[in-house]
């Protein structure tokens, strides 16, 4: 095995896994600040080979999905890493959507067997009251607990390639049902690939994960990229404002992903890094919605880390677009430039427009998903002809390459027939100092059709009022684009990347 940038890596994650152990078993691949733990390669091999003896053991199919509900951490990897070693489709289930949700994705999958943590015990028994599933459950808590022994001596793993399924992740969606999307080991595979190869990774970076590795990003950016690389992982629990910089300085972090609200948080903290880690700091990757211009400069000169603007998608194992490292140019407010796929921008009849123009982004390569379980329909729609993929995300793509996202279709605001992207009043809003989080918003309107709302995160003792927001709004916007509600709220509804669902802010203000 090898790392090409100019080729993505083949095989499975079992092939790389071992190809990790076999040429540096005692080095730490991964860090756990918040229990104070590692893994080296040569354990976490181990370790995952382990649990896909006992999983072969117990009877279940290569393909067939086993879940996991349980946050970061030492056995959430190992399990894993376990499930893909054994050939079996790795389902990580998002604890951060409610028990119905929740449910549907345990029923969905058809997982016999779930390792499930201690503490969402009672998550997961209110996901199954709402739906007809009955899995097996493998406690996890200070150690992994099967059960039964099994003669794992008689037990010989399944025969997996890189074609075969590995992983299924759901969409956190805003609305409706969430879709099953399956990643075979190459895809799974590519979107590692894609990171490094943007990022220009080796085996001297060491990642600070704080997105959950039941989210894309989390799984694939600072996950599977290291394995790619050979570089290693400080994973915490959670994302935690006050621990982040600290925790950066203690396991000398070289990189670091995040999405534009957790940077907001950052900004808005009293907590700096100090200079070595500064120095020691390639950059920070903003990723999963777009990033405010104004938080981005203001970021890097309060903290003087450099934030690089990616773009991805779960149905294409993360990476679609990233900013080029310096010295090469960036432009403020781009998601950058495709990395390891193809990028277009189609009109409504899918058929590419010219340079400049604003349409819908599709991207095909290695990376894009298999399939939606068990939904033809839906992957359908979203395949097109020659390998397209359709993102769903309108934007433009100017002369250099670079690709400018204005909003999702389905996020578009009508205002008395006029399309307006909420993302261009987001960043006139985010331009105010007291203001964290802010999402723009569709509400119903007789007159219009439909309005604009915006809702606001701002600072405990704040005094910014609503009037002075749309007057902001209004003067680097004009009255038509202004908000004509602000609606302030101790926290937005987001997904498990972190990234706002303004269709539920929708809904919760309709009602």
């Amino acid at each position: 095995m090898r790392f090409d940038s100019q080729t993505p890596p083949k095989g499975t994650v079992r092939d790389w896994i071992n190809h990790r152990a076999d040429i540096t078993p005692d080095e730490v691949s991964h860090f756990f600040p918040d229990k104070g733990t590692t893994l080296t390669w040569g354990e976490l091999r181990d370790s995952a080979r382990d649990v896909a003896y006992r999983l072969t053991a117990l009877g279940i199919d290569k393909g067939e999905s086993v879940a996991i509900c349980k946050p970061n951490g030492r056995n959430a990897i190992i399990c894993l890493f376990g499930i893909f070693y054994g050939g079996f489709r790795a389902t990580p289930l998002d604890l951060s959507v409610e028990a119905s949700q929740l449910g549907h994705s345990i029923n969905h999958c058809k997982c016999r067997y779930i390792f499930l943590g201690k503490s969402q015990v009672g998550l997961f028994g209110a996901a199954l009251s709402e739906v007809d599933a009955h899995p097996c459950t493998i406690p996890v808590d200070t150690h992994i607990m099967f059960p039964g022994a099994g003669k794992l001596q008689d037990v010989a793993l399944h025969d997996i390639t890189a074609d075969d399924h590995a992983l299924l992740m759901y969409t956190s969606g805003t609305t409706g049902v969430p879709k099953g999307v399956v990643h075979t080991h190459a895809s799974l595979l590519a979107g590692g690939w894609a990171t490094s190869i943007a990022h220009d990774l080796t085996s001297e970076d060491r990642a600070f994960c704080v997105l959950p590795y039941y989210n894309i990003n989390g799984l694939c950016v600072t996950l599977i990229a290291p394995l790619i690389s050979g570089g290693q992982v400080a994973m915490a629990i959670k994302f935690s404002a006050s621990k982040f910089w600290q925790h950066c300085e203690d396991y000398e972090a070289t990189w670091f992903s995040a999405v534009p609200t957790i940077l907001s948080h950052l900004l808005h903290s009293d907590r700096v890094p100090n200079e070595m880690c500064k120095n020691r700091m390639r950059f920070g990757r903003s990723a999963c919605a777009p990033l405010a211009p104004e938080v981005q400069t203001s970021f890097e000169e309060k903290f003087g880390v450099t934030i690089i603007e990616t773009m991805g998608l779960t149905e294409a194992a993360a990476s679609i677009l990233a900013s080029p490292l310096p010295p090469k140019q960036r432009k403020l407010g781009s998601s950058g430039i495709a990395c390891g796929n193809e990028i277009a921008i189609f009109n409504h009849k899918q058929e590419p427009v010219k340079t400049g123009m604003t349409g819908e982004l599709v991207v095909r390569g290695p990376n894009i998903l298999k399939e939606y379980l068990d939904n033809p329909e839906a992957t359908k729609a979203v395949l097109i002809h020659d390998g397209w993929f359709r993102t769903g995300d309108m934007g433009y793509q100017d002369e250099d390459g670079y690709v400018f996202v204005t909003g999702r279709l389905k996020e578009l605001i009508i205002k008395g027939g006029e399309n307006i992207a909420p993302r261009e009043i987001d960043d006139v809003l985010y331009s105010h100092k007291e203001v964290i989080e802010a999402a723009v918003f569709a509400s119903q309107c007789e007159t219009h059709g439909q309005r604009i709302d915006a809702a606001v995160v701002t600072p405990v003792g704040s005094t910014v009022s609503g009037a002075e927001l749309i007057e902001l709004c209004k003067s680097k916007l004009g009255p038509y684009k202004c908000p004509d509600n602000i609606h302030f709220v101790k926290e937005l509804p987001k997904g498990a990347s972190g990234q706002i669902q303004r269709l539920k802010l929708k809904e919760l203000f309709s009602e």
